[in-house]
C-alpha cells in the first residue's frame, strides 16, 4: 500500500518536473552584479536556474527551521539529563530496600509518616 501511494504521488511529480524542464530549455544569463559587469555572468537552460533556486530554497527554510528549533532540542537534553539521573537515584533506593533494614544499611532512610484517612 505505501509503494502505491509514493508511485502515486511521484509518477505524476515526475512527469510534470520533465514537461517543465522541455518546454524551459532557452537559455538564460544568471549574474548578481547589478551594475552590469558579465565577470560573474554565467549561462544556464531556465530550468536549471529553477531546479537551483529550489533547492536553495529548501535548505535555506530547514536551516532556518532548525535553527527556531534550538530551544526545544536544548530542553529535551536538560529533562533527558533529569531523567537519567532520577533514574538512578530510583534504582540506588532500590538497592537499598531490596537489602532491607534488618541488615542496618537500610536504616538511615526517612520514614514518611502518613495519618490514617480521614472517616
Amino acid at each position: 500500500m505505501r509503494k502505491f501511494l509514493k508511485a502515486l504521488i511521484l509518477v505524476p511529480l515526475a512527469l510534470v518536473i520533465i514537461v517543465f524542464a522541455i518546454a524551459n530549455r532557452q537559455m538564460v544569463t544568471f549574474t548578481l552584479d547589478p551594475f552590469g559587469d558579465r565577470t560573474l555572468a554565467f549561462s544556464l537552460p531556465l530550468f536549471a536556474l529553477a531546479f537551483i533556486l529550489v533547492i536553495l530554497g529548501v535548505i535555506l527554510g530547514g536551516v532556518a527551521a532548525w535553527l527556531r528549533q534550538h530551544k526545544w532540542r536544548r530542553a529535551a537534553h536538560q529533562l533527558e539529563y533529569e531523567v537519567n539521573a532520577l533514574r538512578a537515584e530510583r534504582d540506588a533506593l532500590k538497592r537499598a530496600l531490596a537489602t532491607g533494614p534488618a541488615s542496618g544499611q537500610g536504616a538511615d532512610l526517612p520514614r514518611i509518616a502518613q495519618r490514617p484517612p480521614a472517616a
